[in-house]
């Protein structure tokens, strides 16, 4: 139900399903009347026939002529049935001799009656009449025939099942069709939405840098709010590191005099200066190092090649620490992307890399692979582990501070870590320290991937 299409195709359905139904149970109504009202004019017919052509019978009872009557009284099971009765006299047609059918009782004179009987597995209509007649030779007898008329239901029946498939059929391909109709419809008019999303999606990715134009009245303003919103978030990120860039490199010049001046005296402080000057110098460093990255994760940013990357990264570490016999395992999962600033990566990966071959005593092991989430996106997970020492669980927290160095016999100034953890909470992800199976540390990673 997240699409928007099925939605609206959903809402649109049901009452059309709705209103279709309530159509068809009228038309379904108005048909079953119309029979009635059909059989119901068959009957009075027949009927009006059958006593215009009773005849009197030697027996004293009535009959008519076979052949001034409908022609299927004459047949057996034809579906139209009769009889003449009175107290003493039967006559039935042809047509329902030898069957169980029961017209119902006799009538007296101007009684009408109207029923329904069956005759083996067929419902019949049945209609009777008590009539006296005129002409009767004894009239004082008070003598009363009751006509009656059957109609086999079966050929209704058959009608209105015929009527009502062929009803359904017409309702569920017209209701299909306009489902259709209505689809099409739907998928023309929300193709500028799904532009938009497409186009955001590519903007994600890195693969554009703003939204395309031409979009419908409703959706221009969106997009048009959008790209200002890029372009405004590009020039403040932009900002921001160049002043700050700025200001850690005006500061560089003033402590070089300082230093070189504190270098020049005897004086006893020049000591303490001079290592207080160092530590500002580090911080500075790391300024500048922040400042040239990107402060996150952007909009409109190519992905980052993460196996050549990482394959550049062990080249170079490889050389720096020629003098350990270092195996550096790199196993990476193709087509691996980090979505963020090259440098930003780079960073990460190279202060990780770089601190497991300072403290390992061999063997250096580099894991880089995605994993979905329950979203589109993915995750990207970089292991980052070595033979070493290892870190303690107490001092895990303390090694991602800045400027803390759990062995000072080791050079270093204790940002690499800090700068590492920096950047990961920029972009939103984690970062964990645990026991290696190797021996030593295991750095984990999760940073947001393509």
């Amino acid at each position: 139900m997240h699409s928007l299409s099925r939605r609206l195709l959903i809402s649109v359905s049901l009452p059309l399903a709705l209103f279709f139904g309530v159509m068809m149970y009228i038309l379904d109504t108005g048909f079953r009347v119309v029979s009635d009202q059909t059989m119901q004019q068959l009957l009075d017919t027949q009927m009006v026939a059958l006593v215009a052509a009773a005849e009197k019978q030697p027996d004293g009872g009535y009959a008519p002529p076979l052949h001034d009557v409908d022609s299927r009284l004459s047949r057996p099971r034809s579906g139209l049935f009769a009889q003449i009765r009175s107290v003493n006299h039967q006559w039935r047609s042809p047509s329902a001799v030898g069957t169980a059918l029961d017209f119902g009782p006799l009538l007296a004179e101007g009684g009408r009656s109207f029923s329904y009987g069956e005759f083996g597995h067929d419902r019949v209509a049945i209609e009777s009449r008590g009539l006296q007649f005129e002409d009767d030779p004894n009239p004082n007898s008070a003598r009363t025939i009751t006509f009656s008329v059957a109609v086999s239901l079966s050929p209704y029946e058959e009608q209105l099942w015929r009527f009502r498939r062929r009803m359904l059929g017409w309702f569920t391909g017209l209701m299909l069709v306009l489902l259709v109709v209505l689809a099409a419809l739907l998928h023309w008019v929300l193709a500028p939405v799904r532009r938009l999303e497409r186009e955001i999606h590519e903007v994600e990715e890195g693969r554009s840098e703003v939204l395309g134009s031409g979009y419908p009245r409703e959706l221009s303003g969106v997009a048009t709010n959008l790209n200002a919103l890029l372009v405004g978030e590009r020039k403040r990120v932009a900002r921001y590191r160049d002043t700050l860039g700025n200001l850690a490199h005006s500061l560089k010049t003033p402590l070089a005099v300082m230093q070189s001046a504190l270098s020049s005296e005897a004086h006893a402080s020049a000591g303490t200066f001079g290592g207080e000057i160092d530590r500002m110098k580090d911080i500075i460093a790391h300024q500048l190092n922040r400042a040239a990255a990107s402060g996150g994760a952007l909009l409109g940013q190519a992905p980052v090649d993460v196996e050549q990357l990482t394959i550049g990264l062990r080249a170079t570490l490889l050389k720096v620490y020629a003098d350990k016999d270092l195996s550096l395992e790199l196993a990476i999962e193709p087509d691996c992307q980090f979505v963020g600033d090259r440098g930003d990566f780079t960073e990460l990966l190279g202060n990780l890399m770089d601190n497991a071959c300072k403290w390992c005593r061999s063997h250096v092991r580099v894991a880089v692979s995605t994993d979905k989430q329950f979203s589109s996106r993915q995750r990207l997970t970089v292991v980052v582990e070595d033979d070493g020492p290892g870190i303690s669980e107490e001092n895990r927290a303390r090694v991602l501070e800045r400027g803390v160095r759990t062995d000072e016999t080791v050079p270093g100034h204790g940002l690499g870590l800090a700068m590492v953890r920096d950047t990961v909470d920029l972009y939103g992800g984690s970062l964990s320290i645990d026991r290696s199976p190797l021996g030593g540390a295991r750095f984990t990673l999760q940073l947001p991937g393509r």
